[in-house]
């Protein structure tokens, strides 16, 4: 972990928790860094509630180094609710964010008994995630697709079309476009680098074969940094790309299409691939699942919910939808 700052107060047996999820795991710095944040939340709560600390303590400035696998042993399943009572009422926590943290509380606990054998028995094993709201993922339409290539300019044009035709064709996480090096690719097909440092192969259909034909040549004639010379999107510094600068490339050219105001992000733009795949490409949802690089089937499943136009088909397909009131008015 290379932010050791960011974990200074740290008690050893969360140190040895997130260490464990970053090296064995393979979990990013990012991720270890939000189990690090949920999990602190939590001792803190247990410092207070316990009485540990001075009431009026704010509670961003509780400590929490003095945490052992003692006081871990006395925690009860009703103590985790009531942390989430708190979270709701004196924090305002949305049900997406409790669930998150219950998820890191479950994660620990899970290593402190199966992993570490500190726990005889894990008292977070009946821990339910607090229910989340469904809501159907944000996307473009097909048109709208269309009009964003269209309206793509300026004196990096060909890179950042690319990028753009790769979200749309591909499906990938803004991580993975990032990570993506000339060593990746490999005739018709891109090796992508997953979540957990899983890898997986997309292949590539003729709009981004078309797309990289027309921006390595370019992006070969840049001045590229000794440490980027394999990194596949070159920032004008010479630099591999930032997620922050494609961010602001997709942003950008939302705005160019007339497209700014619709709540659109580059993550957006791989809900996009994965619903035109679904609704045009007749894809089968388990090939969905592999070109998303999703574990888990049912987080590929709420794309079978969003084609308006296999509801339409399924409308019209009723022996019923042919029957109209023939009968005269007297």
């Amino acid at each position: 972990m290379a932010n050791k700052d960011l974990y200074r107060d740290c008690p050893n047996i969360l140190k040895d928790f997130l260490f464990y999820i970053h090296t064995i795991k393979g979990r990013s710095e990012r991720t270890v860094e939000a189990y690090y944040i949920d999990l602190k939340s939590f001792l803190r709560f247990l410092n207070l509630k316990n009485g540990l600390v001075n009431a009026d303590t704010p509670f961003e400035e509780i400590k929490i180094s003095n945490i052992t696998i003692e006081n871990l042993k006395s925690i009860s399943l009703s103590d985790v609710y009531e942390y989430l009572h708190f979270l709701s009422v004196e924090k305002d926590n949305s049900s997406i964010t409790r669930s998150r943290k219950v998820s890191s509380i479950r994660s620990f606990f899970n290593y402190l008994t199966v992993k570490m054998h500190l726990l005889e028995v894990n008292p977070m094993k009946e821990l339910e995630v607090p229910s989340i709201k469904k809501s159907l993922p944000k996307y473009l339409t097909l048109d709208q697709c269309i009009d964003l290539l269209k309206n793509i300019d300026g004196e990096y044009k060909e890179r950042d079309y690319c990028i753009i035709t790769m979200f749309l064709n591909c499906g990938m996480r803004l991580s993975e476009l990032v990570g993506l090096n000339l060593s990746d690719i490999s005739d018709n097909t891109i090796r992508l680098l997953g979540k957990g440092n899983k890898e997986r192969i997309v292949y590539l259909n003729d709009a981004c074969i078309s797309a990289l034909n027309q921006y390595i040549p370019i992006r070969n004639k840049q001045t590229i940094h000794q440490t980027s010379q394999n990194a596949l999107f070159i920032s004008r510094n010479g630099q591999r790309i930032s997620k922050r600068r494609v961010q602001e490339i997709v942003e950008l050219n939302l705005k160019k299409a007339g497209l700014s105001n619709h709540g659109l992000s580059t993550h957006k733009l791989r809900h996009t691939a994965a619903t035109i795949m679904y609704q045009y490409g007749d894809v089968d949802i388990k090939v969905l699942q592999e070109i998303l690089g999703h574990v888990n089937l049912g987080t590929t499943e709420i794309y079978t919910h969003i084609s308006s136009k296999q509801l339409e088909q399924a409308a019209k397909s009723t022996p019923l939808s042919k029957i109209t009131n023939t009968k005269k008015k007297q």
